[in-house]
């Protein structure tokens, strides 16, 4: 079975040889920039999936295109572009995380993408379709198809356990991050409801509020810890960028309030 041209089992292997070589370019980028080794990549593996579909992508679509250079670099640049936005937005909305943020660029949008970057997949396209791909080629061609056969399936089954793991980590996660804005939302809501009259209740209320609080954020950093080494910039999406100050002034406004309305009383009586 091919697809517009090329077996399934060499579009696999080229998936996951151009993964490994983002990881490596990744980490090697970034460990750079960091003076320390960074590991990146969104798997546990020496993977970067995002570069293995785009690379696919480039080989599928693009190689048509190399005998017209600006219509290939524009191509590029659009596809790449269009797959770095799609792939970030599915991370935030699902991880409720920015795993990068480009906001700090000039030219970005919504901080997903840049046009300093889009540009780079232009380069980066013309450097792999020219230059690497030819050679990639010529070295599956020389391996056995025995060999190519047990290669996509061990590399593969190897893959999707590490996503599924990758993924029920950030699952619990994003359960925890989903958690926390429903606590603090939960005391601002009461304030807003006036429940500050519960009086002498309010300090310990709030006391164990925050401490929940407390103990859902440790959890949280423990399951992030391993992203956060490889995603310097990592952050919570603006929704639920909740932080345990929220809770404090939560508190602090509950108890203000709380005083004036004792202070009203007194002046009516």
């Amino acid at each position: 079975m091919t697809i517009l041209g090329y077996p399934i089992q060499a579009l696999i292997l080229f998936f996951i040889f151009y993964s490994f070589l983002g990881w490596l370019m990744e980490t090697c980028y970034c460990s750079i920039l960091q003076h320390r080794l960074v590991d990146r990549g969104f798997l546990y593996g020496p993977v970067c999936p995002i570069y293995g579909v785009g690379v696919t992508l480039m080989i599928l679509f693009f190689t048509p295109l190399k005998s017209h250079l600006i219509l290939f670099y524009l191509t590029a640049v659009v596809v790449m572009t269009s797959w770095e936005y799609f792939v970030a937005w599915v991370l935030e909305t699902t991880t409720h995380v920015r795993y990068w943020d480009y906001s700090n660029r000039r030219f970005n949008l919504k901080g997903r993408v840049c046009l300093s970057i889009a540009l780079t997949w232009g380069l980066l396209s013309y450097v792999v379709i020219f230059w690497i791909q030819p050679q990639v080629e010529r070295l599956y061609a020389a391996i056995p198809p025995w060999l190519v056969h047990t290669l996509c399936i061990s590399l593969l089954l190897i893959m999707l356990v590490d996503a599924a793991l990758t993924i029920r980590h950030l699952a619990l996660a994003s359960q925890l991050v989903v958690k926390l804005t429903a606590a603090r939302d939960e005391a601002q809501i009461q304030l807003s409801l006036g429940k500050a009259e519960l009086g002498q209740r309010l300090e310990s209320q709030s006391a164990a509020m925050r401490s929940r609080y407390s103990q859902q954020i440790a959890r949280l950093e423990r399951y992030t810890r391993s992203f956060r080494r490889k995603y310097a910039n990592m952050s919570l999406t603006s929704r639920y960028a909740s932080l345990s100050e929220d809770l404090k002034a939560t508190a602090a406004a509950a108890r203000k309030e709380l005083l004036k309305k004792r202070a009203d009383r007194k002046k009516k009586n």
